[in-house]
């Protein structure tokens, strides 16, 4: 666990909770020194007096606030220690919220606070287990770095976490950042909202989140230590720039979200032939009526030839009568 960073209180009411505030969080980027690229003889900025002209160690440089060009208030940092504040050695909490009232872009650094001492292990569990069972955070005021800030107390586990908060006036609008009010149909609403339910996640942990910018950073610094050359960047799976079609895009990600997933995919699903409308099958309905009457008249034709031909060849069979003379 890494050192103190700031030692005071919690006071809510008049309960009043001595902590250690303890960095919670840390950075694992790749640092980089400048130097000069011809000799690579590092490059360091060194820190001059204007009136004296020459370097000055760090011992002897203080804080000072320019009043005018030409006149400077010096401030020690034991004055800022001792101002008087009731912020100055204690975090005072002024509120109790519902944790998702307070908007992320206000959520800034966060710290552990670890009970300082026995005394305060009780009255530190107790405001732990208050939070966590009312499911609310506490807003705070505390005064830091020379100036005083707001701050959120929430629990993590088994700690209390701080973190520093910006005030209103430090979120700029955002409204004029805001596109035109754009047409979008249901479907591309229904279609986005079937992608953001496959890509719902229970925590942040597996590859997806991990740094892959510092990985590559390394791969490229190991690569030049033994010699080789820097391993080249993927090609880009689409083409920059290409305008597609929204639901398209949106059926093509909800896909490949299910197959990230291992979900079988759906069964494809084409339409049907059109029904024949009403209208055509009155038109073709004359038609077939006239069709029909044309067959029964050739039928009815064939048989009359063929009546009028057995007629004929009876009336052939038959003798000749003789007629009687008187």
């Amino acid at each position: 666990m890494p050192r103190s960073i700031w030692s005071g209180a919690i006071s809510f009411g008049l309960v009043t909770i001595p902590v250690d505030v303890v960095p919670a969080t840390e950075d694992h980027s790749v640092r980089f020194h400048q130097y000069h690229l011809q000799d690579m003889g590092r490059v360091r900025v060194r820190k001059y007096c204007e009136v004296e002209d020459r370097e000055v160690p760090q011992q002897e440089i203080g804080k000072g606030y320019a009043l005018t060009r030409d006149q400077v208030v010096p401030v020690l940092d034991e004055e800022l220690r001792e101002l008087p504040l009731p912020t100055a050695r204690a975090i005072e909490i002024v509120a109790f919220v519902p944790a998702g009232s307070i908007d992320p872009l206000r959520i800034g650094e966060g710290y552990y606070l670890q009970a300082s001492g026995t005394v305060a292990a009780k009255p530190y569990a107790l405001l732990r287990k208050a939070l966590a069972r009312t499911s609310k955070v506490a807003v705070a005021k505390f005064a830091w770095h020379g100036r005083e800030r707001l701050g959120l107390l929430r629990v993590r586990d088994e700690a209390l976490v701080l973190h520093s908060m910006r005030w209103p006036d430090e979120i700029r609008d955002p409204a004029e950042l805001a596109p035109p009010d754009i047409r979008l149909s249901d479907g591309e609403i229904t279609e986005a909202q079937h992608l953001i339910d496959r890509m719902t996640r229970e925590d942040l942990e597996g590859p997806d989140f991990a740094d892959h910018y510092t990985e590559a950073l390394e791969q490229v610094i190991e690569a030049k230590r033994e010699g080789h050359a820097p391993p080249e960047a993927p090609e880009p799976e689409g083409e920059p720039g290409k305008v597609l079609d929204l639901m398209a895009a949106l059926q093509a990600s909800v896909a490949q979200a299910k197959a990230s997933r291992g979900e079988a995919p759906e069964a494809e699903v084409h339409e049907l032939p059109k029904k024949t409308t009403a209208g055509a099958e009155a038109k073709k309905a004359p038609a077939k009526k006239t069709a029909t009457k044309k067959s029964t008249a050739k039928k009815t034709a064939k048989k009359t030839t063929a009546t009028k031909e057995t007629a004929k060849k009876t009336a052939a069979k038959q003798p000749t009568r003789r007629k009687r003379t008187a």
